[in-house]
């Protein structure tokens, strides 16, 4: 067994125990090889929050960039939801002169380091900005307030890229003030919600992580995700994917610990995606059968309900909860609106079985548009809770210190301990009664 895409999927058991009770597993749908040697799942797992000190209150909304209080920190934002009296409202396209009248519950905003820049995309695929987001820079930098917002994000990212502040303050206004395009036509968007800590925190160990907000918040930070990816790909019609990820904690590649995910514009599939195509191609009901209804044959369902399941994984470098979307469309701004309430009900669920103190990926996968095959959207939670070394990239069979057993039942008790945290119409582990082939995806051919 190995890694190498282009083999066959693997014709054994996903899940296979030793007599000595060690667990391989290969996941069905990467090929990936996982270990995990008796013992190991049992110890305890250290918090990846930091040093547990008094929390500044002097500070309080500029801890970091991502703050309320550091608005003018970031470049423009795109959008905003902030809550009313009447409900809750999204803002579009703010001036500086905006930004301080109403509090940002959550803000997408362009990322100041992009992974694919502007530039990339017009030279490798003559890229025009939209007239809309031309028009939303010119109405921006018109005002004071704009201009000095935007040139002081340049004169930042301009430093960081290795040049002086004196070299930069030797350039014209007229030149630095070029660089903006890259702010309003980004392809790289973070979307981040209010809090630093927790209500009522006192140490800096208590930052506020997804478990943190209530399900109706998390569900309009899921909305602002799905809405963000239906808008890059809307604007960047060469985009072949958009990945969107969370990354909670410095030790999974956060660079602000700071709740926050990210929306990437590529101009590939990826390999994950490539492999996943040719695997459904082969096998149209592979999700069902080699994923969730192996997950309900083996008892590691944690919770369902009527739009979505979640399940302890297997075959993953790290331990993780899946979440898979039982809706017939395959992109996530296809789904009905209760379905996407209902996947990020079950999402939410999976961080508060996690807790805000362990440091995780959260990825989104889905069918890239204008691909022939179904492909449900799900959503996977990983545990950044090992670390790589030379027995993994020498043999690429990774040593996982939780299987998938203990997984389901850590984050089954969690679940029923912490229910009260939960969405309503949410089942908990002996309470669900998942369906054999419950996924319901067909090829909705939906274009952008």
């Amino acid at each position: 067994m190995h890694n190498d895409a282009t083999q066959s999927l693997p014709e054994s058991a996903p899940i296979t125990r030793m007599a000595d009770g060690t667990i391989k597993q290969v996941n069905p749908l990467s090929g990936t090889e996982v270990w995990t040697v008796p013992g190991r799942g049992h110890r305890p797992l250290r918090p990846a929050t930091g040093e547990s000190l008094p929390i500044n209150h002097d500070e309080d909304g500029r801890h970091c960039a991502f703050c309320p209080g550091n608005y003018r920190q970031t470049p423009p934002e795109k959008a905003r939801i902030v809550r009313t009296d009447e409900g809750w409202e999204t803002l579009i396209a703010l001036p500086a002169t905006k930004l301080d009248d109403t509090v940002a519950e959550f803000r997408r905003i362009p990322n100041l380091f992009e992974i694919l820049s502007l530039e990339y995309w017009q030279a490798n695929y003559d890229y025009e900005i939209p007239r809309a987001v031309l028009d939303r820079r010119d109405s921006y930098l018109l005002e004071e307030e704009g201009w000095d917002h935007v040139l002081s994000m340049i004169r930042t990212k301009l430093l960081a890229s290795g040049l002086t502040a004196q070299e930069i303050e030797a350039l014209p206004e007229r030149d630095l003030i070029g660089y903006a395009d890259a702010f309003f036509a980004s392809g790289h968007d973070v979307i981040v919600a209010r809090r630093h800590f927790e209500d009522g925190a006192t140490t800096t160990d208590q930052l506020a992580g997804s478990a943190s907000l209530t399900p109706e918040e998390h569900a309009y930070y899921v909305l602002m995700t799905v809405e963000g990816l239906r808008d890059l790909y809307r604007k960047y019609p060469r985009a072949q994917y958009v990945a969107a990820f969370q990354n909670w904690l410095r030790p999974a590649g956060a660079s602000f610990d700071h709740l926050h995910k990210q929306l990437v514009t590529i101009d590939e599939y990826g390999a994950q995606a490539e492999r996943e195509i040719a695997a459904v191609s082969a096998d149209p009901q592979i999700y069902n059968r080699l994923a969730v209804d192996y997950a309900i044959a083996h008892g590691l369902v944690l919770a369902e309900n009527e739009h979505a399941i979640a399940f302890a994984g297997f075959g993953h470098r790290f331990p993780t909860l899946e979440v898979f979307s039982k809706a017939s469309a395959n992109l996530p701004w296809r789904h009905h609106p209760e379905a996407v309430r209902g996947m990020s009900d079950l999402i939410h669920a999976c961080h508060v079985a996690t807790g805000t103190q362990i440091a995780t990926n959260e990825e989104w996968y889905y069918r890239p548009p204008g691909i022939d095959v179904a492909m449900p959207f799900r959503v996977l939670v990983k545990w950044r809770v090992s670390t790589l070394a030379g027995f993994e990239g020498g043999t690429k069979i990774n040593v996982n210190t939780i299987d998938p057993y203990q997984l389901a039942r850590r984050a089954t008790a969690a679940l029923l301990e912490n229910r009260s945290r939960l969405a309503d119409g949410i089942l908990v582990g002996a309470e669900c009664t998942p369906q054999v082939g419950c996924l319901n995806y067909v090829a909705d051919r939906d274009l952008k």
